[in-house]
């Protein structure tokens, strides 16, 4: 399971021109599952995105979290962040969750998530126009397995 954050001052979503998803401050979260992850690798990536410290403290070093600075956090569904790009020019999918299987992760992945912090979401298997206004630019790659 990868997770691309990225601290936002504003980040929303779109399908088909209506926005579905919104948030002020926080956490952009684009949520790639693999065939291998479960509920247990996704609880250790929601501590893991939870407890970054990506946020400046009073000294203006990143010492919070996006909880100690009561943000919020978008998570957006994308597939493509499994692919396998090592050779060619052409992205391969084989390391992707089917869609049920993603489905009913990215599902649980927000719902734990929500018990936590103000969550939104975007649609799961949907074209979707994402914008965000990046905060520095601030934008980490988080893997657990």
């Amino acid at each position: 399971m990868k997770a691309l954050i990225q601290r936002v001052s504003s980040a929303k979503v779109e399908v088909a021109g209506n926005t579905v998803g919104e948030i002020g401050g926080g956490i952009l979260l684009l949520l790639g599952v693999e065939k291998t992850d479960t509920q247990e690798v996704a609880l250790r990536l929601i501590n893991k995105v939870l407890g970054y410290r990506i946020f400046a403290d009073d000294e203006g070093k990143m010492n919070l979290n996006v909880q100690q600075m009561e943000g919020e956090l978008l998570v957006v569904s994308q597939f493509t962040l499994v692919a396998d790009t090592k050779k060619g020019t052409r992205p391969g999918f084989s390391k992707g969750a089917s869609p049920e299987v993603g489905e009913q992760l990215y599902d649980f992945f927000v719902q734990q998530c929500a018990k936590q912090i103000s969550t939104q979401t975007g649609r799961y298997c949907k074209d979707m126009a994402v914008s965000l206004v990046n905060d520095g630019p601030v934008t980490f790659m988080l893997e657990v397995n």
